[in-house]
């Protein structure tokens, strides 16, 4: 019964420290999304279980973002603060117990600082959006039209879409919090997507193969659903508005 329990509890910390370790290696590439030799092999290494919860929780923050939105803001500073305690962890061998603390501690905070929370997830939003977009673009540009733009510049793109999305936040509250929902639910749901298909053996290397013929490929796999998924909030949660108007 002890070796039964030893092993469930290491199985569990084995999940808990792939689900851990793949955040952390994806997300500590600045532009990861245009590096598709790196970012790829990561996403291999994810277990199913979190690849389906990946595409579940990333479908809701897509699609119904605003309207949970403290939930939201909350959720992702438990999350950022887990990940960030995670990685601080593993410098002093107890990752799980500052990822823990991290995670309350940065929730607690969220919580009456709202829009604070917002503005600053907003612009790092935009600051991932300018840094894989600006990577992926040069190389096209680079291969493409021999117009050489270097890839370690991303920083560029990751300042401007900081400072424009980060501001966006006190000028147009709810636009901030679609953004950030859309742009964070899209790269969680084709993440997923992308570790559940390369989970099956036949298809790993066609996709592999396809995605690293350009760098700009899966930005844009990511982007494009983010932005369709901004749209239909902002249609959405204008007409809820309306409606309450009419009936008011």
């Amino acid at each position: 019964m002890t070796a039964l329990l030893a092993q469930a509890q290491n199985a569990e910390s084995d999940a808990l420290s792939n689900l851990f370790d793949t955040v952390v290696q994806m997300f500590s590439l600045g532009d990861g999304l245009a590096k598709p030799g790196q970012l790829l092999p990561i996403l291999q290494n994810l277990m199913t279980v979190w690849a389906v919860v990946f595409i579940v929780i990333g479908l809701l923050c897509m699609f119904n973002g605003y309207r949970f939105y403290k939930v939201a803001t909350v959720a992702m500073a438990l999350l950022a603060g887990m990940f960030a305690g995670y990685w601080l962890g593993v410098q002093i061998r107890a990752p799980f117990i500052i990822a823990g603390c991290c995670g309350v501690l940065f929730a607690v905070l969220a919580w009456p600082l709202m829009k604070y929370a917002v503005a600053v997830f907003g612009g790092l939003a935009g600051a991932f959006v300018g840094a894989n977009l600006w990577s992926g673009f040069a190389h096209a540009l680079s291969v493409g039209a021999q117009v050489e733009i270097p890839q370690n510049t991303y920083w560029i793109g990751a300042l401007v879409g900081l400072i424009v999305c980060g501001m966006l936040a006190f000028i147009l509250f709810k636009l901030s919090i679609v953004l950030f929902t859309s742009v964070t639910g899209s790269t969680l749901a084709v993440m997923g997507v992308l570790a559940l298909l390369m989970s099956i053996g036949s298809w790993r290397e066609p996709i592999i193969n396809r995605l690293q013929e350009n760098n700009v490929l899966i930005p844009l796999l990511v982007f494009v659903p983010a932005l369709i998924a901004l749209i239909l909030q902002e249609a959405w949660t204008a007409g809820e508005a309306k409606e309450a108007n009419a009936k008011a």
